[in-house]
Order: C-alpha cells, then structure tokens, then sequence
C-alpha cells in the first residue's frame, strides 16, 4: 500500500504559492503521485511567529549525544554576516540551511534579530538561491530584512536564483547582485488544484461531501473545480501579486515602482537582462562581489 503524506500535500496544493511555475511542476512530477496515493495531470493555472519558538527547538548530535539549538548561528567573514536563504522557502520549521532544502521564516527572523542586536556584525550578506515558497510569513519576513537593512548595509548576492518569494526577499535589500546566468523575477501567484474525481470512480470510491457554508467546499479534491471557484481563487491570487509588487516598489524605490514590477506579469530575467529591468543592481561573479564587499565594510 502506498504511504500518503497529508501535511506535505496540504503545503502543496490548494493554497497560494510565491513560487516559480516550472519549480512548482518539478516538484509535482518528482512526488506528487507519492503525496497525493494516485496519479494526477498537471495542468497550469491562469493567474499572473510570534515569541520566536524556533529558539527552543533542539537537534540531537548523534555524534556527541547532545541536544543543540535547531537555530543555526550566522555564518561570519570578518564583521559581514551571511545569512543563507536557499531552497524552498516555507512559513514555520526548524529548517535555516540549505542542507534540508528548505528555509523558513521563521528561522530567518530569529536570525534577523540576532543581526540587528550584534554590533558586532557591520554588515551582511544574503546569500540567496531559491525558487520561492510559500506565502504564509514572507512579506512579515521581507519587512524585518528591511529594517535590518535601514540599520546596516545589507547586500543580495545570487548563487543563482532569486524567484518569487525568493525575489521579495532579496528586494529587501538595499541591492541586488545577480551573475551572468542568475534568474530574478517571477513576481506573481500560482496555486494547484488536483482533482481526484476520475481516480475515485476507478476505485470504485463516492466521497460525499457535507459542508456548513455554501462556500466552506470551495477547491474540495473531490470534484472539478467549477469556474466561478476558479475565478474567485484567481481574484484572490491577484490581490496576493498586488500586495507583491507593493512591497517591492516600497524596498526598491524608482528602480522597481510598483506598477513596473506588475508589468512583468510573473516574467523572469537572466543577468543583464535583469539588471535593465529594475530587478537587479550588477551582474557579477557571486565569490569576487563577496570578497570586494568585505573588503568595502573592513576598511
């Protein structure tokens, strides 16, 4: 019998994403049919922490048999701290390294604030590669990196990608460095219906479905989606871009207005393609930025 994973479908499907369409359809391809217990089409929409719990939280060393802080201690060159944002970006979790695939907000935050307090750390570097995430916490998350970076200089450095969600964190910083094959961009929504009907009636299985609310049901698996449904989750997604390209056009000022940002409609940029667009500052080797930054913030 095939195992079914209830909490990684519910972070997947029905619900808003800020994350690049083709990550998104990887990861559909590579385990949905595990997630899901069935097989599935793939079909691509239309639509273009309080009290810091996570500090404690402890991981068991197995190598010296103690537990330690799930919260990772910034990576540090001289007085520039590095904070990793890499892989997939998810709301809540203990994940604050690209060693899991995935960082979450409220890692970052509680890293955040350790950078702000440290007047040891003059300067810091975010050191992004994700495709994007979820929405749940990204545009509080957004807002503490900038007040990090009205504090201290803060660069964005890619290695090699910054969509979506990732996007919106990086643009928090007072600039972007991309390399020549960096992709930026991708400011939009995307969310995925399954819908199980067929693969119910080839089980020989009837879902009855009791709800209180004409509306509590809307998006059930259980059933095609209807178009006003499907039209109303879409409006629902154009406010999420709207909220979007406004924390965008807030962080990066007349280089990415707002109504620019909107104008992209989801697309993304390569290199210097990205910089003439707004969504970067340079396009330089992510090792050599690094080290003139150092360099810059030791002097």
């Amino acid at each position: 019998m095939m195992r079914t994973y209830p909490l990684q479908a519910s972070r997947m499907f029905n619900t808003p994403l800020l994350v690049h369409p083709g990550k998104a359809e990887i990861i559909c391809r590579a385990v949905g049919r595990r997630v899901l217990g069935a097989q599935f089409e793939i079909r691509a929409p239309q639509a273009g922490v309080l009290g810091e719990p996570i500090r404690d939280d402890t991981n068991y060393d197995w190598f010296t048999g103690e537990e330690n802080s799930s919260l990772q201690s910034v990576r540090r060159v001289g007085n520039v701290a590095v904070l990793e944002i890499e892989g997939t970006l998810v709301a809540k979790g203990k994940w604050t390294g690209a060693y899991s695939g995935m960082t979450s907000y409220e890692g970052i935050n509680a890293q955040v604030s350790d950078l702000r307090a440290d007047a040891g750390v003059s300067a810091v570097v975010l050191e992004v590669d994700s495709f994007g995430g979820e929405v749940a916490g990204v545009f509080d998350c957004a807002d503490q990196i900038a007040a990090l970076a009205a504090e201290k200089p803060v660069i964005a450095i890619l290695t090699d990608h910054a969509c979506s969600a990732g996007f919106l964190l990086a643009s928090a910083a007072r600039s972007i460095i991309v390399p020549r094959t960096g992709m930026v961009g991708s400011i939009g929504v995307i969310s995925m219906h399954v819908d199980m009907s067929r693969a119910l009636d080839e089980a020989g299985l009837t879902v009855t479905i009791l709800a209180a609310g004409k509306n509590k049901a809307d998006g059930s698996p259980y059933a095609p989606l209807p178009d006003a449904t499907a039209e109303k989750f879409r409006t629902e997604m154009e406010a999420l871009r709207d909220l979007f390209a406004e924390a965008v056009g807030r962080y990066r000022g007349d280089r990415l207005p707002k109504a620019k940002a909107l104008a992209t409609e989801a697309e993304t940029y390569v290199g210097q393609a990205a910089v003439d667009a707004g969504l970067a500052d340079a396009v330089a080797n992510p090792t050599e930025a690094f080290r003139a930054f150092v360099t810059e913030m030791a002097g």
